[in-house]
């Protein structure tokens, strides 16, 4: 069972593939805008998490600006391993510089290639690369031939395609320029909220020899041993649901008191901005207050205000 897995020994990882090769399912915190920041990537790693993606940086500007990177990348030596670093690109030489100013902080990067939003497609983003194997097969290569560092990974997220022979055609070529895997969100570019589509990643899964990463929907670790069980994949990504209760790869229905204590300690600790701290306990609170306590503790607008109410009504 995926929550009976013993919290890897992350700082004793050689090498972010040891993962894949322990034979448990892998379990991932998803590259979120706002919300997959070091401080949150911190709390999921007490609860279980192996593996953790920062948000989507636009690797360009990541190149280009130092106010950039400093406002976009913030890790820490001790604790935040294994951390894959997620980009958007279009071309391979800009995604090979930001590659290698990362390198020394991160144990891979990730090619977005799935994200649906209007913008990244119109600018060349995200779920558009689907459409182009040939571009991102260049990009994976120019990384590979460029970090000398054998052990930092190189993967891709994508959505299927309505012809999943097109999407697994896609794959083949990455896994033949040496991706070291591929997390498939089972939608198509125009499906949001359509049910996740766990039939496409398993014949994907079946037609590659790297490890394949199952996403979509994954609300509880119930979801994520279902999904691991119809779909066969190596890993497990999570987005909302971890978003939600923190604490769902350690087996919890709902979040603990104590992960959101854990949650104020180190929210405090690392100096998050107010909205997102509040934000975080906006979700993680969704399912254990009432209607009426939503309307107060909503509202909330500073961070005293909302240490005051957690004191009050929970204890915390």
């Amino acid at each position: 069972m995926i929550g009976d897995i013993v919290e890897t020994k992350q700082c004793q990882l050689k090498d972010v593939m040891d993962l894949f090769r322990s034979g448990q399912v892998v379990k991932v915190c998803a590259p979120m805008v706002r919300y997959s920041k070091l401080a949150f990537r911190t709390l999921v790693r007490k609860y279980s998490c192996d593996l953790c993606y920062t948000p989507m940086i636009v690797a360009a500007d990541f190149v280009r600006s130092a106010e950039a990177r400093d406002s976009e990348f913030t890790t820490n030596k001790v604790g935040d391993h294994p951390l894959i670093v997620q980009f958007a690109a279009k071309e391979a030489q800009v995604l090979c510089d930001a590659a290698r100013i990362v390198c020394p902080f991160a144990d891979g990067i990730d090619l977005n290639c799935g994200c649906p939003q209007r913008w990244a497609m119109a600018e060349g983003y995200g779920a558009c690369l689907i459409n182009k194997p040939e571009l991102v097969r260049d990009m994976v290569r120019h990384v590979r031939n460029q970090i000398d560092n054998p052990r930092f990974s190189v993967s891709i997220k994508i959505r299927i395609h309505e012809d999943l022979k097109r999407t697994v055609d896609l794959c083949q070529k990455a896994e033949a320029t040496g991706v070291s895997w591929i997390t498939v969100h089972g939608r198509s570019v125009e499906e949001r909220h359509q049910p996740v589509h766990y039939d496409a990643i398993k014949i994907i899964k079946q037609s590659m020899s790297i490890p394949i990463v199952a996403n979509g929907d994954i609300k509880t670790l119930e979801d994520a041993e279902n999904v691991h069980h119809l779909t066969g994949a190596d890993g497990i990504m999570v987005a909302r649901g971890l978003l939600a209760n923190p604490a769902m790869f350690a087996g919890y229905e709902e979040t603990p008191l104590r992960c959101i204590q854990d949650w104020v300690d180190i929210a405090l600790e690392h100096g998050t901005p107010f909205t997102c701290f509040h934000h975080h306990l906006m979700y993680m609170m969704e399912r254990i207050t009432s209607k009426q306590e939503k309307k107060v503790f909503n509202v909330l607008s500073s961070t005293s205000a909302v240490l005051d109410y957690l004191n009050d009504h929970y204890g915390v």
